[in-house]
């Protein structure tokens, strides 16, 4: 029987190494092999053709909705279940957009996390019960068109969490492969759009919404 080949992303050793212990008791699947963050990922994707990527989101430099956007460019059929301590729409629903196969919250690990690779292993999706509930509540509220944030472009959404975590353009455009132009560009409409007027702005903002945790905006 072939087994499925995982890659663990997180930017904390010790839950890589605790998710490599849990994962490891499974005849069924391997671990070939770990990134501490987006880039890292990007590249051991390519040299190790995973089936299955367990993808963490808040990660610093590349973060893992980008790095999830690349790597399914490039390997369209790799299974990206992304596995994070984040739950709120912010999130979950431009993973999803960008071709995510899972999504699983680090809470829930111990009981969802062999039944979601297992899962997506064979092509199919899984959605941990309140990411489900909440998509439900997302296509189904008449709210969503009201909310600024709703009128983001995925890629200003990208730059609203890098700006609000203290990036500069400049560091922004090496993240995102573009300029720094096309980033101020992206940068200016998108506090226009939130009503934001400098960088504090973005970072409070984002605090408030999830989208970053406390030690990041400072």
């Amino acid at each position: 029987m072939s087994k499925i080949k995982v890659l663990l992303v997180d930017d904390h050793a010790i839950l890589r190494a605790g998710l490599r212990a849990l994962l490891e008791t499974y005849p069924d699947i391997e671990v070939v092999g770990e990134a501490s963050d987006g880039t890292e990922a990007v590249a051991q994707v390519r040299r190790l053709y995973p089936d299955v990527v367990l993808m963490d989101v808040a990660m610093p430099g590349m973060n893992g909705l980008v790095a999830t956007r690349y790597i399914l460019e490039e390997n369209p059929k790799t299974r990206i279940l992304i596995l994070t301590q984040y739950g709120n729409r912010e999130y979950v629903l431009p993973l999803l957009q960008a071709g995510a196969a899972g999504y699983v919250l680090k809470q829930a690990a111990d009981t969802d996390l062999i039944t979601a690779i297992r899962t997506v292993y064979k092509g199919e999706s899984f959605l941990y019960p309140p990411i489900a509930k909440l998509l439900l509540d997302a296509y189904t509220s008449q709210q969503s068109a009201e909310d600024p944030y709703e009128q983001l472009t995925p890629r200003e959404r990208e730059v609203l969490i890098y700006v609000a975590q203290g990036y500069t353009n400049r560091q922004i455009a090496d993240i995102l492969h573009i300029s720094p132009k096309t980033v101020d560009v992206h940068r200016t409409r998108l506090m226009k759009k939130l009503g934001l007027h400098n960088a504090a702005e973005v970072a409070r903002y984002a605090l408030r919404r999830g989208l970053i945790g406390s030690t990041e905006a400072n």
